[in-house]
């Protein structure tokens, strides 16, 4: 073929390209249940009947969850912690379906997963240990069944499809869910949990919070479907629901699970939401999006559409929400007071944990370790005598 053949053929070959970018998807199925409005609605194949004390405690969780969350950020800016990775936006991804759970249901965050952590009761107050990098985690994830947060992107997709693994093999009939955001879901490690999970019909829900920016990059960038369509590849059901609707959230991931529950393998739920702050605390988003954005996504706030739908029921007052902004300005209180009081860690503690059993290696770096750090006592001591 001779170079001038090759070059007459190109345009055609972008001709095609540029005809399938411009083709239209079709608009992919949202549920939803309660409108941005506060209206409540239908849906054929999921339905909820919370009673008036059910909703006002959705919506405690979730103002709460929000109070915490922008105290941590504070805390942050105050240098109080090294870092901190906001959920604002998301509090009804995370309220919804940390409330669909069994007790003895296991869940496996990232480290934003803030909603699904007051679900479980684990204290707020513990998540921001490692944030200020006083300890490795806080808390007991037995004791919640709340595993610790995961840093490495995607990870926990795999740790919760071996676990679920295990469930199975139990004869229980628990489930396990799986956070991860729209970033993490083009990680080698999520679809590989997907090719293991689909295989061995593993009781585990995969949910996704597509906040729609992995950092700086959107979605768009990430995917040419959407993302609640890949679980057909790999043969099972996928769902997106308004990630903004703490009401469908709630009855799509309580689906799910049950599903899970009696055998019939995972579900890839998508929460289609926005992360109104930044990435982290370390991110600047107004160098990669528009505030014309945050501000549509703001007229679809979780909690207000909540709040609406209480009023205009009658379900709840001024005193209600008055009550609730009271102890909220304790929480706040009590995690600021709480966080600067917490002590400096036992260097000697980073040795801990790392094996179930004696190591004979992690034995002679723990010695090491000692000795270095005496060194140093050793040396203060002698420069003292000097003077």
């Amino acid at each position: 073929m001779t170079v001038e053949s090759t070059a007459a053929r190109k345009p055609r070959r972008d001709s095609r390209r540029t005809s399938a970018r411009k083709r239209p998807a079709a608009r992919p199925e949202l549920v939803q249940l309660l409108t941005p409005e506060g209206e409540r609605v239908e849906h054929p194949d999921y339905a909820v009947d919370p009673t008036p004390d059910e909703l006002r405690d959705l919506y405690r969780d979730m103002v709460l969850t929000r109070r915490f969350d922008a105290e941590a950020t504070t805390l942050q800016r105050q240098g109080e912690l090294g870092l901190w990775a906001s959920l604002l936006g998301q509090e009804a991804a995370q309220i919804g379906s940390g409330r669909a759970l069994h007790d003895d249901d296991y869940v496996f965050p990232t480290y934003r997963e803030h909603g699904v952590a007051w679900c479980r009761g684990v204290d707020p107050v513990n998540l921001l240990g490692m944030f200020r990098g006083v300890n490795h985690g806080g808390w007991d994830p037995n004791s919640n069944n709340f595993h610790l947060y995961t840093i490495v992107i995607g990870a926990q997709a795999l740790h919760a499809t071996g676990y679920a693994m295990g469930v199975a093999k139990d004869g229980a009939d628990s489930a396990v869910i799986a956070y991860f955001g729209d970033g993490a879901s083009s990680q080698g490690d999520v679809a590989e949990a997907f090719t293991f999970a689909a295989v061995y019909n593993a009781p585990v829900v995969f949910f996704c919070q597509n906040n729609q920016w992995a950092i700086s990059e959107p979605t768009e960038r990430q995917t040419r479907v959407p993302l609640y369509q890949r679980a057909q590849g790999f043969g099972f059901p996928g769902v997106r629901v308004d990630g903004n609707d703490v009401l469908a959230c709630l009855a799509v991931t309580r689906a799910a699970l049950e599903r899970a529950r009696t055998g019939q393998g995972p579900t890839l739920v998508e929460a289609f939401t926005y992360r109104m702050g930044a990435h982290t605390t370390s991110d600047d988003p107004t160098r990669y999006r528009s505030s014309e954005e945050r501000e549509l996504w703001e007229a679809r706030d979780p909690i207000l559409r909540l709040r609406t739908h209480l009023t205009a029921a009658g379900l709840a007052d001024d005193a209600y929400f008055a009550d609730l902004d009271a102890e909220s300005d304790a929480l706040a209180k009590r995690v600021r007071e709480t966080v600067r009081a917490m002590p400096d860690p036992d260097p000697a503690a980073l040795f801990e944990h790392v094996y179930a059993d004696g190591h004979p290696l992690v034995d002679e770096e723990r010695a090491e370790f000692a000795a270095y750090q005496a060194s140093f006592v050793a040396e203060e001591a002698t420069t003292e005598g000097r003077r």
